[in-house]
Parts: structure tokens; C-alpha cells; sequence
């Protein structure tokens, strides 16, 4: 007669150090891409790293925001780069982070490489013409397809292929993939402010680089964390293309790691937010809810 021994937890210790490795790695990539994303141009002539020139000084016109830039909330013209900084942070660091399988890399990498894409197509194709979830369904009832729509059904396609990698259930697979795009959108949400976006997903990262999903949640705390700093100075901004990719990180992290109905229960959250936000703004609640309110404002220019 045989017994079964029961499989012991694993230890947190290797798991920190899975998550501290991640992070660190996310910091050092996102930080580099940053600095080369946002290198000034050279002046035609001169040496590699001479700034370029500035403006003439008596021409006091607003200069138009640039591809790569937009007007923030508060009227000042920042860079989109950091959006695309992270996502590559975050790519890199889960490809190197000592503890998933391949698969489980793939898996993550995808679903923030995708995510990131289609906000980018988003962030640069883009118009403010129709918002939300029923902005862009309504656009499609009248016939005309916006950028939105396309972003939505991009990342929806490729959480699906991410899901794909880890080879569950056809159900699963579904669950897993719709947990990821909704993720992805979710978070997109909360970019309403410099650094907010950033400090959800710190806050949903952080406190679990002792888990399961340490490997692939400390990319997404390092690459945040590191570029946050010029986000709250108000030098950058996520855009789709950040919040997107942040969000589906974390997806695809619960997707990888997390049992069956822990997954149907953060997708049904993450669902019940998303409607939320169709009636109830965000900003609004967070103004009204002082520890809230102070989370959101720390670190920022008031």
C-alpha cells in the first residue's frame, strides 16, 4: 500500500529573490531603452552628443506637440517614450528572470509586447473623438471602426495567443486570455494622472514578490518603478501604450500562476471596474476618499 505525500509549498525566500532579480533587471532595462528613446538628436555636423539647438528666442509661439508627445492634463507637453521604455523593460527582464519555463515567458512577454503595440497604434492613430468602452461600441454601430476598437481587439487577440502558451483547457485558455485583455484595459483606465497608472501597478505587484508570480511580477515592479520619478515630474506619460502593457503583465502573471477560481474571480473584478468606469469616474471617487486622494497625489506637482 502506497500513500501520496503531499507537495510542500514553496519556499518565499527563492521566490523574493526570483522577484528582487526581476525587478532589478525590469529597472535596468526600462532605464536604458528611456535614455535612448529620449537621446536629443546630434546637431548635423557637430559631435555625438551636443544637444540640439534650441528655438530662437524671440519666437514665443507654443511649439505643436511632436509624434512622440502630447499635452497632459495640465497643459504641459510631455513624451510618450516612457510607455514604450516600459514595455520593453518589462519584455526584457521576463526573458531573463532565473525561474519560468519557457513557455510561461512566452506567455508573459506576449501578452505585454502585444498590449504595448496596438497602444502605441492607439497613442499615435488615435483620436479623443469617441472614449471608453461604449464611445468606441457606439462608433462601430454607426459603421465607422476607431482605433480604439481595433487596440481592443488587437490586445483581446493576442492575450488569447498568449493564454494559448500555457497549454490548459480550451475553457481555461478562454479564461486566462480574457483576464489578460481586460487587465490590459483596465489599467489603462487609471492613466488619468502622472503616475497613477504606475502606482496601481506597483501596489498590485509589490506585495506579492514573495509568491508563485514573483518571476514575472518583478519585471513590472522594477520597470515602474524606475521611470516613475519623471512621470510625477511630469517629463512623460504612459499612454496606452505603458498602461496597456503594465496591465496585461499582471494579467498574464495571474493568468500563469494563480488556481482556476482565484483567475474567474479577478476576471469578474476586473470586469465589474470596467463597467464601473463607463458611469462612475475614477478621478472623482479618488478626490472623495482622502487616503486615496493622498496616494494619488504624492510624488506629483500640485
Amino acid at each position: 500500500m502506497t500513500t501520496s505525500v503531499p507537495r510542500l509549498a514553496p519556499s518565499p525566500a527563492p521566490l523574493l529573490f526570483q522577484g528582487l532579480t526581476g525587478a532589478l533587471a525590469g529597472a535596468a532595462a526600462a532605464s536604458a531603452a528611456y535614455s535612448l528613446l529620449t537621446r536629443r538628436p546630434a546637431v548635423p555636423g557637430g559631435g555625438g552628443g551636443r544637444p540640439a539647438p534650441r528655438p530662437a528666442p524671440d519666437d514665443s509661439r507654443p511649439v505643436p506637440p511632436g509624434r512622440w508627445q502630447r499635452t497632459n492634463f495640465r497643459g504641459r507637453t510631455v513624451t510618450l517614450h516612457q510607455g514604450t521604455a516600459l514595455a520593453c523593460g518589462v519584455c526584457a527582464a521576463t526573458a531573463l528572470v532565473p525561474g519560468p519555463d519557457p513557455r510561461v515567458r512566452a506567455a508573459s512577454a506576449l501578452a505585454a509586447a502585444g498590449a504595448a503595440a496596438f497602444g502605441v497604434y492607439d497613442d499615435l492613430a488615435g483620436s479623443a473623438r469617441a472614449r471608453g468602452l461604449r464611445g468606441h461600441l457606439g462608433a462601430l454601430a454607426r459603421g465607422r471602426v476607431t482605433t480604439g476598437m481595433v487596440k481592443v481587439a488587437g490586445i483581446g487577440a493576442t492575450g488569447i495567443a498568449a493564454a494559448g502558451l500555457l497549454r490548459r483547457s480550451p475553457p481555461d485558455t478562454l479564461l486566462d486570455g480574457a483576464l489578460i485583455a481586460a487587465s490590459a484595459n483596465l489599467l489603462n483606465l487609471f492613466d488619468l494622472r502622472p503616475g497613477r497608472a504606475a502606482k496601481v501597478a506597483l501596489l498590485a505587484a509589490a506585495p506579492a514578490l514573495a509568491s508563485p508570480a514573483a518571476p514575472l511580477l518583478g519585471p513590472v515592479v522594477g520597470a515602474s518603478a524606475v521611470l516613475l520619478p519623471d512621470e510625477l515630474a511630469e517629463r512623460c506619460m504612459l499612454g496606452d501604450a505603458g498602461a496597456n502593457a503594465l496591465g496585461a503583465a499582471l494579467g498574464a502573471a495571474a493568468a500563469a500562476r494563480a488556481p482556476r477560481p482565484l483567475r474567474a474571480a479577478l476576471l469578474g473584478g476586473v470586469v465589474a471596474l470596467t463597467l464601473a468606469s463607463e458611469r462612475v469616474s475614477f478621478s472623482r471617487v479618488i478626490d472623495r476618499v482622502p487616503v486615496l486622494r493622498r496616494l494619488d497625489r504624492w510624488g506629483r506637482r500640485e
